[in-house]
């Protein structure tokens, strides 16, 4: 009997912590007429694993930094459209998080710039990040990531469209050296010269989504892995305009091979070229790496012409 009594007292004590910590989360209401009046004054007041709830309307100007390592941020009652007006957190961004364990739902970020032409609508510096139901759009950069290897990013049914400064070193979204990234459901359209989609990461999922760029759009690559890693990409729609700023479509590794397991699975996409001089479906760098393309059809108006592989 002795034996047992110490566990006990300690699964009493893991309990009573849950309930204290339980009891400590706070549900926070941003907009008119509620607690606080804007978000850059919630998120200074938030504590570890409180919910921030913001009234739908627009919000100009209010930017904000999320430190903590835990927090739901959710709009309620409809859209909550960020509006920059100028306004950018430490130069970065209209939000930068650099937290745990954080959950970003039904916001709508536009306008982020920077003076260094990176700004993005979310920088994303550590942690775990997951994005749902959200749009960026005329952002420099949609979200833009730092290196932490440990990182993790996904993203659930959300718009990228319109993000870059036109000088092909911004992107819809641009994933830096993390360790994970997530894409499903979502929707990449139009950059302004930079990518519809490009990440550095350790491990990429990209499934269900579409990349795609209008007759009048100018982005680059439509989907771009230039460190290689693990990138497994399936059941996508890509679709390159005439007005590309490059003739590939999807590349892997151009920039060497960074991690230790370089490994693209193509499987069951729909790639549309239209380029009228002719694209590249897919280009993969030579190296140590494995390559693995099934069950994708290949349209479009350039396609007898279009380089199918080059590695």
């Amino acid at each position: 009997m002795s034996a047992r009594r110490p566990r006990r007292r300690h699964g009493l004590a893991l309990a009573a912590a849950l309930l204290i910590g339980a009891a400590q989360a706070a549900t926070l209401q941003v907009g008119p007429g509620r607690g606080y009046a804007s978000i850059a004054q919630a998120a200074q007041a938030a504590r570890e694993g409180d919910t921030v709830e913001v009234q739908a309307g627009e919000y100009r100007a209010d930017v904000a930094i999320w430190a903590q390592q835990r927090l739901v941020l959710r709009a309620v009652g409809g859209r909550v459209r960020l509006i920059a007006d100028g306004a950018i957190a430490e130069g970065k961004a209209l939000w930068v998080v650099r937290g745990g364990d954080i959950r970003v739902e039904g916001f709508d970020f536009s306008g982020a710039r920077a003076p260094w032409r990176n700004g993005a609508g979310i920088r994303f510096e550590s942690g775990r990040l997951q994005v749902v139901d959200c749009s960026f759009v005329d952002n420099e950069n949609g979200i833009l990531t730092a290196g932490d290897p440990q990182a993790e990013l996904v993203i659930e049914r959300s718009l990228f469209q319109g993000n870059g400064a036109g000088d092909g070193q911004s992107h819809n979204l641009y994933v830096g050296t993390i360790g994970q990234l997530r894409v499903t459901d979502s929707q990449f359209r139009d950059a302004r010269v930079g990518h519809l989609l490009k990440s550095r990461a350790a491990i990429n999922e990209i499934h269900r989504n579409l990349l795609v760029d209008s007759d009048t759009g100018s982005a680059s690559y439509e989907l771009e892995f230039p460190s290689g890693g693990v990138a497994r990409v399936t059941h996508n729609l890509l679709r390159q305009g005439p007005r590309t700023e490059n003739e590939t479509m999807v590349s892997f590794g151009a920039e060497g091979y960074r991690w230790a397991r370089n490994e693209l699975v193509l499987h069951d996409n729909q790639l549309v070229d239209d380029r009228p001089e002719g694209g590249v479906y897919l280009w993969v760098a030579p190296g140590d790496r494995t390559v693995d393309v099934q069950g994708n059809r290949l349209q479009g108006a350039s396609r007898t012409r279009a380089q199918v592989l080059a590695y």
